[in-house]
């Protein structure tokens, strides 16, 4: 069967006993788990145009199957959560790598084995790759903060240079900060392997879906108890009632079609805008897309290049190498990334993460927390970073509590 469309004005709201907003992998899992599962009707509420959130994908006008929203490179070592999109697809073997474009050589990404020889000659890379081996042993992955720990001028050479010519410019152009910004707890995490393995995961299951994403998702969506609804926004459908008229008051209900909706809501969103951004906007980081099509079967060496150390974008993604399609032509996409200011034409893409922006965060959710049926879940709705395969891990434990009940 097809994906159940529908207009929300023709809903009638006392036909479900479910409300999810978000049709991207923490609505859609839940939703699905609650239809098939439990047996229960679920309304879907979609701001946009189409389902599959971020992870909406299309073939172009060459033909080339193209991420709308930022490449997405399914990898996990959560079985459940591999095996659960097994369900709704066909998949591809891919084992995604990225290359650091310096100066205009390219060296893998993370920074391994066979980058040091190409950053520091052959020569002197096997006396650096043997000191790396015997203080922190082979095929292991060490941070730059472990590096200089060792008090040894040359671990702190190798630490310095993935620093400068791999870490900082792109840091400073994804997250709009100067290097006294850069918190030294992201610096912390950048990772040198001492390996000669070029992939960019490690995880023990990858790969791409065969026919793209927007297939996953209408499969997934695709069940007699699931009801979509695009081109609708929660904000302008629901009607929240507070426990007062305080500011800080909590929830008590939340009405649809001017009826308390007493199923459980599973919310995705951005959690500031359910509330209408009383308290301000939470920061985020936003991204822009810029797609060019060349007369050539590929245009640059692997899936994705990371500009490292020049240019005003982060990175330029080729599809073909994640679709796996034979074409003549090949479409790629740089990607630029920027402060989210226009709401209207913009999307949120990246929190923001300090204490600050948490405490700013926690007064909203404050607002959510006595409202029993309803949860909160996703990138957006948490304030996260979350992988794909942890979004559907923890839609899916959702699931698992709410047929519990």
């Amino acid at each position: 069967m097809a994906v159940n469309y529908a207009d929300f004005h023709d809903i009638d709201i006392e036909e479900y006993d479910a409300l999810v907003v978000g049709a991207g992998f923490a609505g859609s899992v839940v939703a699905r788990e609650l239809a098939e599962r439990a047996n229960k009707r679920v309304l879907i509420i979609e701001k946009r145009a189409q389902i599959a959130g971020n992870m909406y994908d299309e073939e172009d006008e060459a033909g080339v199957l193209v991420h709308r929203f930022g490449p997405h490179i399914f990898h996990t070592n959560d079985k459940r959560a591999f095996d659960y999109v097994l369900r709704f697809t066909d998949w591809i073997d891919y084992q995604h790598e990225v290359l650091s474009n310096w100066y205009g050589t390219y060296m893998p990404v993370p920074f391994n084995k066979n980058s040091m020889e190409i950053a520091f000659g052959e020569e002197k890379a096997a006396k650096l790759i043997q000191k790396l081996i015997d203080t922190f042993g082979d095929e292991r992955k060490v941070t730059i903060t472990e590096l200089r720990a060792q008090d040894d001028p040359e671990l702190s050479e190798i630490a310095d240079f993935v620093y400068k010519n791999v870490f900082l410019y792109y840091t400073q152009k994804q997250w709009g900060l100067t290097p006294e910004e850069v918190d030294p707890s992201v610096t912390a995490r950048v990772p040198v392997f001492i390996s000669r393995d070029n992939r960019y995961f490690q995880d023990a299951y990858q790969g791409m879906p065969k026919e793209g994403y927007t297939v996953l998702f209408e499969n997934m969506l695709s069940h007699e108890n699931i009801t979509v609804c695009l081109n609708t926004e929660a904000e302008s459908v629901f009607d929240l009632v507070f426990e007062s008229l305080d500011e800080d008051a909590p929830l008590t209900a939340i009405k649809v079609k001017d009826q308390v909706f007493e199923g459980d809501i599973i919310y995705t969103g951005a959690l500031d805008e359910l509330f209408l951004t009383r308290f301000g906007r939470l920061p985020y980081r936003t991204l822009e897309f810029k797609y060019e099509t060349y007369d050539q079967e590929f245009w640059q060496p692997c899936g994705t290049v990371n500009y490292t150390v020049t240019e005003d974008y982060t990175r330029i993604t080729e599809f073909k190498y994640l679709s796996g399609q034979k074409l003549p032509k090949t479409t790629i996409m740089k990607e630029y990334s920027h402060a989210y200011e226009h709401p209207g034409e913009q999307i949120p893409y990246y929190a923001i993460i300090n204490e600050e922006n948490q405490a700013h965060y926690e007064r909203y959710k404050a607002m959510a927390a006595k409202l029993p049926n309803f949860h909160l879940l996703g990138r957006l709705a948490e304030y996260k970073y979350y992988n794909m395969d942890v979004i559907i891990g923890r839609a899916l434990e959702l699931a698992d509590k709410l047929c519990e009940k």
